[in-house]
């Protein structure tokens, strides 16, 4: 993210979490709870539904633990794919930034997948 939050620092044919995975060997790393604010995070209850949360990355177990965190504090946790996705949450977390700051949402929000 750029400090003036204008755009990301990384992105495009890379992302943030996938430069983190590139500076050990073999890390497992596990792209997740970036797309809500931290009281989000805090308190992610909005009655009886659930803000998604979104996770990607190539390893299973670290997956599958960023899962159950999810699920534990009380998310409705996806699977968004290998650690490449990332550079998607990335910018979904811009989107997110953008709406709170800048056009004036606040903080209180979060997003919900609907199904059919």
């Amino acid at each position: 993210m750029l400090p003036d939050l204008s755009g990301l620092a990384v992105g495009g044919d890379t992302s943030a979490g996938e430069q983190v995975a590139g500076w050990g060997r073999g890390p497992k790393v596990v792209k997740a709870f970036n797309t809500v604010g931290s009281s989000i995070m805090e308190n992610p209850s909005f009655g009886a539904d659930k803000p998604v949360m979104f996770y990607c990355g190539d390893d299973a177990g670290p997956k599958s633990k960023a899962e159950q965190l999810a699920d534990e504090l009380g998310f409705e946790s996806v699977d968004a794919g290998p650690l490449t996705h990332a550079r998607l949450l990335e910018s979904f977390a811009l989107f997110w930034i953008s709406l709170a700051f800048k056009a004036g949402l606040r903080r209180e929000f979060a997003f919900k997948l609907l199904r059919r």
